[in-house]
């Protein structure tokens, strides 16, 4: 990914906590030769490795999963707020033209796939996970039957990630104050009270 140092995130930890708030991310391969890419949840477990892990299924009929046992590297993208920034937000007289806010996370790394065993406590992570907001969460809890009717439709793998990069474009570029003003107008927008509050929270840590 191509990063202007302006926009690099460089902290693991950032760059992870993004990863668990932005986690339906996009698994890119190389598929008979040409790039395949899947739309997936995924999970990240920050205590494997370096840079931790990506735990995660698909379907069997899915034929990206052969692609794990070449040993190649993968992509997984994780794609944050995004927001358009008009040139009239800026101080006047400066030479401008309008541009794209957003925040992205590349990780790179290589891929292995679960025993069943593996699966159902990857499965089971994955729905404690998304369920802990609701007032009664559902628990996964597998049948024999389950097992073998449902579980053998799936395939659980496994991403141990080589390397990170982050991408937050929040116009770090621009005077202070052009970042203030252009915080201004997207937070007084829906579309971008998110690349706001994000903008906001990158001009505190200087």
């Amino acid at each position: 990914m191509y990063i202007p140092k302006h926009f690099a995130e460089t902290d693991t930890q950032t760059l992870q906590a993004f990863m668990r708030t932005h986690s339906f991310a996009t698994l890119v391969t190389q598929h008979d030769g040409v790039p395949f890419a899947n739309h997936l949840p995924l999970m990240l477990d920050s205590g494997v490795g370096t840079h931790g892990a990506l735990l995660g299924h698909m379907a069997r009929n899915n034929p990206q999963w052969q692609d794990f046992s070449q040993g190649a590297e993968v992509l997984v993208m994780f794609q944050g707020p995004h927001a358009y920034v008009s040139p009239a937000w800026y101080e006047p007289n400066a030479m401008v033209v309008p541009t794209w806010n957003f925040m992205a996370v590349h990780t790179y790394g290589k891929a292995r796939i679960l025993s069943e065993d593996e699966l159902v406590g990857t499965l089971r992570r994955l729905v404690d996970e998304n369920e802990k907001a609701f007032p009664k969460p559902w628990k996964f809890e597998p049948t024999q039957t389950m097992r073998e009717r449902m579980l053998s439709a799936i395939v659980g793998f496994e991403i141990s990630l080589d390397r990170l990069e982050g991408k937050f474009k929040l116009s770090q570029n621009r005077s202070q104050q052009d970042q203030r003003n252009v915080i201004a107008q997207l937070s007084q927008s829906e579309y971008g009270e998110d690349v706001a509050h994000n903008m906001r929270k990158n001009l505190e840590r200087k």
